[in-house]
């Protein structure tokens, strides 16, 4: 590990000692440089940032002076660049309260994945009691936080996962499992919304599965090829939604204060719980993100510092 100056709080940053990260699929595109177009922003040859990692919880250090949200001694969450490391700086905008019923280990994964999640059913999907949900990937970071939203919002959850991870998808709130190793996601349809986060199945494929006037939800996923990976879909699916019946939306995941403060109201209200499967020692984050990578983990896995 490098050694490396505490960073400084601009004035309307705070700084956090660190006390937990969680891994994101973010992060694991990052060290791999896969898709190639992630390298665009974040360097070609190798990261421009000297620390990786995004979502964290901790205890703020200090504030800059015009923070107002927050004070020294806090223990908030949050997302940053560069947030595997004892200090962190953290805009004002991308803070929230730690609901006091977690674990730093556990409030870490929150952000990232709950926050796409959040938004994925409340806003894309604009789900309502009564409908029918499939989500796809339902035993992973923003698909275990997915199903229990929606079933918080009063829908009937579908999930699809590995028959390995049935019963967590269960546990989570889900009133069905597909085992797509050996069912169709036909097999409970027609439903009124779909989220794909899986990113293995055809724009064309899905729609089918849906209801008349049903929505189709396409959040993140690991298809695609090496140059865009499941970026393409995302494409595909902005082009075709003016000419289709069916609402199809793309999510671009936004890390705001807000929805990180509705998550923890969830969780205080016990309608959501991280998934948290594994905590890892910060000296072995490479093997945290290579079992993510891999598909091994059940819903979330943290470093702890």
């Amino acid at each position: 590990m490098n050694e490396i100056p505490v960073p400084t709080p601009g004035p309307r940053e705070a700084l956090v000692r660190v006390r937990a990260v969680g891994i994101d699929r973010g992060t694991v595109h990052l060290m791999t440089g896969l898709p190639y177009a992630v390298r665009l922003g974040f360097g070609l040859r190798r990261p421009k940032a000297a620390v990786i990692g995004r979502d964290l919880a901790g205890v703020v250090e200090a504030v800059g002076d015009k923070v107002t949200s927050v004070a020294v001694g806090d223990e908030i969450i949050g997302s940053a660049r560069g947030s595997l490391a004892q200090f962190a700086v953290v805009p004002e905008s991308r803070l929230s309260p730690k609901p006091a019923s977690l674990s730093f280990e556990e409030a870490s994964v929150l952000p990232i994945s709950g926050s796409t999640a959040l938004q994925a059913v409340r806003d894309a999907g604009r789900i309502e009691s009564g409908n029918r949900v499939l989500v796809i990937g339902a035993s992973g970071g923003v698909g275990s936080f997915a199903v229990q939203i929606a079933a918080a919002h009063g829908a009937e959850v579908i999930g699809v996962a590995s028959a390995a991870k049935a019963d967590l998808v269960r546990a989570l709130g889900a009133n069905r499992v597909i085992d797509y190793t050996r069912e169709d996601i036909d097999v409970h349809g027609p439903y009124d919304v779909i989220i794909d986060l899986a990113g293995l199945r055809t724009i064309a494929r899905l729609r089918r599965s849906l209801t008349e006037n049903g929505t189709l939800v396409i959040a993140g996923g690991e298809g695609g090829d090496r140059w865009l990976g499941g970026a393409h879909r995302q494409i595909g699916a902005a082009a075709l939604s003016p000419f289709v019946r069916h609402r199809i939306t793309a999510l671009i995941s936004k890390e705001r204060a807000a929805d990180f403060a509705e998550l923890a109201s969830l969780v205080e209200a016990g309608s959501v719980q991280p998934a948290l499967d594994r905590v890892y020692s910060l000296d072995r984050t490479a093997d945290a993100v290579a079992e993510l990578a891999a598909g091994k983990v059940r819903g979330k896995t943290a470093v702890r510092l």
